[in-house]
């Protein structure tokens, strides 16, 4: 996943994978998501960032599975 951050024009671009874009979803007036053919998410991109979504400071932190059981989320801790 990338992150990135474009001044000039307020935008954040969120990279969730490497995957052709089918198409383009307007989920509201500042908020896009790229889908691939099978309708998932590869991109999300924010404008007006500042604003709308309030990043002036950006933080990454990885949960950790402490039930034990793979793929359950539902009981994290933070890494």
């Amino acid at each position: 996943m990338k992150v990135r951050y474009f001044p000039d024009t307020d935008t954040a671009l969120i990279e969730f994978v490497d995957r052709e874009v089918h198409e383009t979803k307007e989920i509201s007036e500042n908020v896009y998501i790229d889908i691939d053919k099978n309708g998932n998410l590869v991109n999300m991109t924010i404008e007006h960032t500042k604003a709308t979504a309030g990043l002036s400071e950006f933080a990454y932190e990885e949960m950790k599975n402490v039930s034990g059981i793979p793929g359950d989320d539902s009981a994290v801790i933070t890494a």
